[in-house]
C-alpha cells in the first residue's frame, strides 16, 4: 500500500472487522472496470459472486477501498442487491462512520431516515452545477455517498468532476486571486423566496442560529420582519489532506448570481438589490466577482465532468474535497438518496 492509502486508511473511518486476508484481485470475490480508458472516474466495482455483502467486504477491505478511493476520487458499487434506504444507513454508516446532519443548508431536502436525505429537490428540468458538498461551510463532508433507489425515465445523472483538474483547467492569476483572497458567501434568508433561516438552520430560536454562526466564524444581521443575513468568508483552494494534489475547493459559482436563469436574475434585481438577493458570493475582501470569471470557472467544470446512467441499487462513494459533483435535468420518477461522513473544519479565523 502506498504512503497516501495508509494515510487515508489511518484517518478515514472504515470501522467493523479487522481485515480478513481478502484480496481485492481475486475475481471470484469482486471485478473492477471503468466505464471507458477515458473515463477513470468512477472506477466501478461489481460482485464477482453471488450474493456478496457490500458491507462485509469494504470492512474486510478498507486499506483497499481507501487506496482506490484516491487513486480514483469515486467509486461507484453495483449489483450488490441494496433495495432500500435501510440497506443504504447500514452500508453508509457501518463503513464510514457516525454519519452528518445536514445544519447549514443551502437547498431543499427531506430526512428519509436516520441522517439520510433525499438529493436537492428542485425541479426536475433545472440543472444543479457542480460542487463540492457544504464547500460554503465552516465543515464538510470528507466522504459523501450516494444511492439510487429509483432511477429517472431519462436523464438526472450526477456528473463527476476532479477538483484537480478542474483547478488545473483554471488560469492561473484566477487560481492566485481566489486562493489569496477567499471566497465570501453572502445569504439572505426570508420566508417565500430560498430557504428562511428556520428552515436552513433547523432551529426557531434564534439563539441556537447566534450560538451556530459564532461556533463558525459567520457574520450575522436580523433584519426587519423575521429576516436573517449572514457573511461568511472560506477557502476557494485547498490542498488534499492525504495526496497534497490542489484541488478547487469553493461554491463561488454557484452561489453567483451569475448561476441564475436569465429571466430570474432580472426579476429578482428588479425587486432587490445584490446585497439583498437570496445568495450572491463575493471574493473575501467584498468585491464583486465578474460575471465572465465565472463563466471561465463553470467552463473549467463543464470540460472536466463524466456522467454514467443511475441503475436501481447503484451505491456511489465520493471523496468530496477531490471530486465534485451536479445533476443534469430529467424526467420521470427519480430518487436519490445522500448521507454524509467524516466532517472536516475550516481553520479560517
Amino acid at each position: 500500500m502506498t504512503r497516501d492509502a495508509r494515510s487515508f486508511a489511518r484517518s478515514s473511518s472504515f470501522p467493523g472487522a479487522k481485515p480478513k486476508g481478502v484480496r481485492f484481485a481475486r475475481g471470484d470475490l469482486v471485478r473492477t472496470r471503468t466505464f471507458s480508458p477515458s473515463q477513470p472516474l468512477p472506477l466501478v466495482v461489481e460482485p464477482g459472486t453471488p450474493g456478496l455483502s457490500l458491507k462485509d467486504w469494504i470492512n474486510a477491505n478498507p486499506d483497499v477501498v481507501a487506496k482506490k478511493l484516491i487513486e480514483h476520487g469515486a467509486i461507484l458499487f453495483r449489483g450488490f442487491g441494496l433495495r432500500c434506504a435501510d440497506d443504504f444507513h447500514d452500508l453508509s454508516s457501518s463503513t464510514s462512520g457516525e454519519l452528518l446532519q445536514y445544519r447549514e443548508r443551502s437547498t431543499p431536502r427531506t430526512a428519509v431516515g436516520n441522517r439520510i436525505y433525499t438529493s436537492t429537490e428542485y425541479p426536475a428540468d433545472q440543472e444543479i452545477p457542480m460542487h463540492n458538498e457544504n464547500s460554503y461551510s465552516h465543515k464538510w463532508p470528507r466522504k459523501l455517498w450516494f444511492f439510487c433507489l429509483q432511477p429517472p425515465g431519462r436523464g438526472g445523472e450526477t456528473p463527476l468532476a476532479d477538483s484537480r483538474r478542474v483547478f488545473e483547467r483554471i488560469d492561473a492569476e484566477t487560481r492566485r486571486r481566489f486562493a489569496d483572497s477567499k471566497v465570501m458567501y453572502v445569504r439572505n434568508y426570508r420566508d417565500g423566496l430560498d430557504l428562511d433561516w428556520r428552515t436552513a438552520f433547523q432551529t426557531d430560536q434564534r439563539e441556537d442560529v447566534e450560538a451556530y454562526c459564532r461556533q463558525s466564524r459567520t457574520e450575522f444581521e436580523w433584519l426587519p420582519g423575521d429576516q436573517l443575513r449572514t457573511r461568511q468568508i472560506r477557502h476557494a483552494v485547498m490542498e488534499h489532506p492525504d495526496t497534497q494534489d490542489m484541488l478547487w475547493f469553493n461554491q463561488a459559482h454557484l452561489f453567483h448570481i451569475s448561476s441564475l436563469a436569465p429571466e430570474v436574475r432580472d426579476s429578482l434585481l428588479e425587486l432587490h438589490s445584490q446585497g439583498d438577493l437570496p445568495r450572491n458570493a463575493y471574493l473575501g475582501d467584498g468585491s464583486p466577482i465578474e460575471d465572465a470569471e465565472m463563466e471561465r470557472i463553470s467552463e473549467a467544470y463543464r470540460q472536466e465532468s463524466t456522467a454514467f446512467p443511475w441503475q436501481q441499487g447503484d451505491a456511489l462513494l465520493v471523496d468530496n474535497m477531490m471530486v465534485a459533483h451536479g445533476r443534469r435535468p430529467f424526467s420521470g420518477p427519480r430518487k436519490i438518496l445522500v448521507a454524509m461522513a467524516e466532517p472536516m473544519e475550516s481553520q479560517i479565523s
